[in-house]
C-alpha cells in the first residue's frame, strides 16, 4: 500500500489540531464571561468560588501551582506548534512530493506562523498591560487567554478583549478568559 505525501501532511496536522483542541479543552474550565448582550464592552467578572470535600481539597493540594500550570501549557503548545512546523517541512524536504502536496504544506505553516506570531504579539502586550503571566490559544474559531487569577480586576476583560481584537479577526464575543 503506497502512501502518499499528501495524506502524511493531512495527519500531522490533524494531531497538531487535535494536541491544541486537547490543551484549550483542558486549560479552558469555566468561562470567566458570559455576556449576556452582543455589545462591546458588556463584560463582567465572575468569581468561580465554589466549597470542595475533604478528599477534593486533599487532591488538589497534591496539583500543581497555577504558575506551573501556565507554565506547562505553553510549553505544551509550543512543541505541538513546532512538530506540526516540522510536518510541513518534512513534506516541502521530499523531493518526490507532488506540488499540491507542498503548497499545502506552505500553506499550513504560513497559517501556522501567523498564529504563533499573533500569539506572541496578544501575549506581549498583556505583558506590558500587567498580566506576565498571559497565555493566549488561538483557533479558527476563536482565542482563549489564560490569565492567573490574582491578575484579574474588574476591568481585565475589557483590556485583555482589547489586545485580542488589536492583533486578530476574532469576534468580541469568541473570545474567552479563563482564570487559572
Amino acid at each position: 500500500m503506497k502512501v502518499k505525501k499528501q495524506h502524511i501532511l493531512a495527519g500531522a496536522l490533524i494531531l497538531a489540531l487535535g494536541a491544541a483542541v486537547y490543551l484549550n479543552w483542558q486549560f479552558s474550565g469555566t468561562p470567566l464571561i458570559k455576556p449576556s448582550s452582543k455589545e462591546l464592552g458588556s463584560a463582567t467578572y465572575v468569581s468561580n468560588e465554589a466549597t470542595a470535600t475533604v478528599d477534593e481539597a486533599k487532591t488538589a493540594s497534591n496539583e500543581m501551582t497555577p504558575e506551573a500550570k501556565l507554565a506547562q501549557a505553553k510549553t505544551d503548545r509550543t512543541q505541538a506548534q513546532d512538530s506540526a512546523l516540522d510536518a510541513a517541512e518534512n513534506i516541502l524536504s521530499l523531493s518526490d512530493s507532488s506540488d499540491d502536496a507542498k503548497a499545502e504544506a506552505v500553506k499550513a505553516a504560513n497559517t501556522i506562523e501567523q498564529r504563533i506570531l499573533a500569539q506572541s504579539n496578544i501575549e506581549g502586550i498583556l505583558t506590558a498591560k500587567g498580566y506576565p503571566s498571559a497565555i493566549c490559544y488561538l483557533s479558527d474559531s476563536g482565542c482563549t487567554v489564560t490569565v492567573l487569577s490574582s491578575e484579574l480586576s474588574e476591568n481585565s476583560p475589557v483590556i485583555i478583549k482589547e489586545a485580542v481584537i488589536s492583533q486578530t479577526e476574532v469576534e468580541f464575543n469568541n473570545i474567552v478568559i479563563v482564570d487559572v
